[in-house]
């Protein structure tokens, strides 16, 4: 005789892979508003951010010239996301990171052709 689960037990539901199709959005901010602009990504639906630190250069200088402090230190924070969810984190991570104003950071979508280890909670779904 076997040892381990009882005859006909069933196992306990684990993960699924979530499915469908997904983007990516990308937000570069000014150190210090990356878990903010984590905060109202994940208030408006995504399940997680990641967040890394990164420095710029380029624009800084011409900026500096008009009178634009850029300071070359920045955060990015990276969302996948379910398409139909993609809209209203951009929009939440665009006002978070307050790229309404000049020199503040930068926020764009990119599809996703495929992707692997996202997972939903079977149990929840």
């Amino acid at each position: 005789k076997a040892k381990g689960k009882p005859a006909g037990a069933k196992a306990a539901a684990g993960p699924t892979p979530l499915q469908g199709r997904f983007n990516l959005v990308t937000c570069v901010v000014q150190r210090g508003f990356a878990n903010m602009v984590a905060k109202a990504a994940m208030d408006a639906g995504a399940k997680g951010a990641t967040i890394l630190p990164a420095r710029g250069m380029g624009m800084g200088q011409m900026l500096a010239h008009l009178g634009h402090a850029i300071v070359p230190q920045k955060e990015v924070v990276t969302i996948v996301c379910l398409s139909n969810a993609t809209k209203a984190i951009y929009e939440a991570v665009t006002k978070a990171g307050r790229m309404d104003q000049m020199g503040q950071g930068i926020a764009y979508t990119i599809p996703i052709a495929e992707v692997a280890g996202l997972y939903t909670d079977s149990a929840s779904a």
